[in-house]
């Protein structure tokens, strides 16, 4: 007795997809939330933008980084040489880090000749 196989059977199908799916969403919180841990700071109004800007990151131990790249201290005018002073430098602060140590980074990058430097926050 054989019997005509007139349906698919969609239960394997499901099953696939949703491992499929769970394996999606967990690597895009990780591609997403980017490979420094930083505490940002909140704030109500954040400015969308469109560009690729040069992102310094600050982090609560002290640590610089340029567009994800350590750097020694002292290093980061070095690191800023070859980009065009008229990129937008965002600052990514943790919001535990002294406000003496942002403030001597914004000042090297202005000094550099940087004019648009913004900070990095996360909407309410």
């Amino acid at each position: 007795m054989q019997r005509d196989i007139d349906q698919i059977n969609v239960i394997p199908l499901v099953d696939v997809m949703l491992v499929l799916l769970v394996i999606v969403l967990t690597t895009a919180t990780f591609i997403s939330s980017g490979q420094i841990p930083v505490n940002l700071a909140k704030a109500k109004e954040v400015g969308d933008r469109k560009d690729a800007p040069v992102v310094i990151t600050l982090t609560a131990e002290g640590a610089l980084f340029f567009n994800d790249h350590a750097i020694p201290a002292g290093g980061l005018s070095g690191a800023l040489a070859s980009e065009p002073r008229e990129s937008t430098v965002v600052v990514r602060a943790d919001k535990v880090i002294q406000l003496e140590r942002f403030v001597s980074v914004v000042d090297e990058v202005r000094g550099l000749g940087f004019q648009q430097i913004s900070l990095e926050v996360v909407r309410l």
